[in-house]
């Protein structure tokens, strides 16, 4: 709850002190409060889904051999991968030459691990296999 009021933090003040400077009826610091609740379960659940899914990724692959640069990029986008994840994006991350990244994303595509996206050619994107 407290990170949440911490992502909220400007409306959080602007109640309190709204309260604060009123008469004594509380109403819309309680409405503001459950709402900053849910909000926060919401985001909880959202956050536990991502772990499952992760915990459950990692356990379906614990005997597939995957080198340090594929288990990083692989958290990376099992974390929330921003943007599209291309061959020159594996590279640059992974601090590797583009012939590399296109070669560890070959080896997780013919495990099952990667797909390219729909869209082809020089703008050939890649994603988890779920």
């Amino acid at each position: 709850m407290s990170a949440q009021i911490r992502k909220e933090r400007k409306g959080y003040y602007e109640i309190l002190e709204k309260t604060q400077k009123g008469n004594l009826d509380i109403t819309e610091w309680i409405k503001w409060f459950l709402q900053c609740l849910i909000n926060a379960l919401r985001s909880t659940d959202s956050i536990l889904k991502r772990v499952l899914f992760k915990a459950d990724f990692w356990n379906k692959h614990s005997s597939t051999l995957i080198n340090e640069r594929q288990k990083k990029l692989i958290n990376k986008i099992l974390d929330g991968f921003d943007g599209k994840l291309t061959s020159s994006k594996w590279a640059k991350i992974a601090k590797c030459s583009k012939d590399t990244a296109i070669r560890d994303i070959n080896d997780l595509i013919g495990k099952n691990i990667l797909r390219k996206e729909a869209a082809g050619g020089r703008s050939t994107n890649y994603e988890l296999v779920k």
